[in-house]
């Protein structure tokens, strides 16, 4: 029997873990995001585009954003996940460090100019603190703290700093470059503005 989803980690979606039920919708809902935009989307446009009925897309979320946080999950996964899979192969912390946050930075600019209308949902989450913008920061503070964990370890980093206002501060000072919100106002900045930042931290955190 399958189990139902948990509600912490798939926010607003209803039924079994696995569905290609679900996942035709998410790919619909996608096609359509990208070409009439989130704001101007109903779960009624969608119910006809993929020739459901609207209550039998409601089996399976319980609202357009719960929809919009599956494409946004999707989204912002993939951003982490290609930062850490970059970062992986660099041995010092310091290499980690500017490795990590310019996949970050080179994949959120990216995506404003690859996908525009993806970009804004991701804003609207990060607005509205949906669960996937919070995970996704989660997933990013976690990979940091990793990094930092390992520079102390290797006497790259000081040790005197509390661990959480460090990663703290870290992404703080980082967010004009990858949050969504932001972005727009910064983007002219890139990639001098974030690689000089960096290495402001760098030097900071050396012991």
């Amino acid at each position: 029997m399958s189990q139902d989803i948990d509600p912490t980690t798939a926010a607003g979606q209803r039924g079994p873990v696995d569905s290609a039920i679900r996942d035709q919708i998410v790919a619909a809902a996608n096609d359509h995001f990208r070409h009439y935009g989130y704001a101007k989307t109903t779960v009624s446009d969608l119910a006809k585009e993929i020739g459901f009925s609207k209550a039998y897309i409601y089996k399976f979320f319980d609202s357009k954003q719960a929809i919009g946080e599956a494409i946004c999950s999707q989204c912002l996964d993939k951003i982490s996940s290609q930062a850490v899979a970059d970062m992986a192969d660099s041995k010092s912390a310091t290499e980690k460090l500017r490795r990590f946050f310019k996949t970050v930075v080179d994949s959120t600019v990216s995506l404003l100019f690859s996908d525009r209308r993806v970009f804004e949902l991701a804003a609207v989450s990060t607005q509205e603190r949906w669960v996937s913008y919070d995970t996704h920061m989660e997933t990013l503070k976690d990979a940091l703290v990793a990094i930092i964990l390992l520079g102390r370890e290797t006497g790259e980093f000081e040790r005197k700093t509390p661990l959480d206002e460090t990663c703290r501060v870290v992404l703080q000072v980082m967010q004009p470059f990858f949050n969504p919100l932001m972005l727009e106002h910064n983007v002219e900045l890139v990639p001098d503005a974030p690689n000089e930042i960096i290495s402001l931290i760098l030097r900071s955190l050396a012991p």
